[in-house]
């Protein structure tokens, strides 16, 4: 992990930048990424508040913790990260494991690719793929997407019985795609 540590209305000492980097090092035991993980401190009155963020799996973890003491603040943001961290491997747990039983039903095997031309000016299509739609919540089809490391999920949503769309946009935000008939 790489540390970016900054600080509003606080001087970031050595000994804080050691507490930081110690506590949130435990967080390895989770997250064997080599990443940046972005730390500002920042005192209001008597509120000590430490936030820190952190990208994984294509997500952004966050946590934010306020206390009368920024030890305790450390303490409580790396709490506060722990719980995000175990939660979010155990629904991909959860996931991976629908995915495989589904993975062995679902996809066919891929024919192989015809070569065309584009002089007549057609698009070409180079690959075309079926699976079964399940009929699940907005939240699982974005998990689902995100295990599968695509920018697009298709999906029946279990709220409507319709065709959605869900995909990534390039904000980092969500967008979902619903038919209006």
């Amino acid at each position: 992990m790489n540390f970016i540590i900054s600080g509003k209305n606080i001087e970031v000492t050595d000994a804080l930048k050691d507490r930081i980097e110690k506590k949130l090092s435990k967080l390895e035991r989770y997250i064997k990424l080599d990443t940046d993980v972005h730390v500002t401190l920042s005192v209001e009155k008597i509120s000590h508040i430490i936030e820190v963020t952190i990208p994984f799996h294509g997500m952004i973890l966050r946590a934010e913790e306020r206390s009368n003491d920024m030890y305790s603040a450390i303490d409580l943001v790396v709490d506060t990260l722990e719980r995000q961290i175990r939660k979010f491997k155990t629904k991909i747990a959860k996931k991976e494991k629908d995915v495989e039983s589904l993975r062995y039903m679902t996809y066919a095997p891929e024919e192989p690719e015809k070569e065309e031309s584009e002089e007549n000016g057609e698009f070409v299509i180079a690959k075309t793929k079926k699976f079964p739609i399940k009929p699940m919540s907005v939240e699982e089809a974005i998990l689902q997407m995100n295990l599968l490391g695509h920018n697009f999920f298709v999906f029946l949503n279990q709220d409507t019985d319709k065709v959605n769309v869900v995909y990534k946009r390039k904000d980092g935000a969500y967008g979902i795609i619903e038919p209006e008939y």
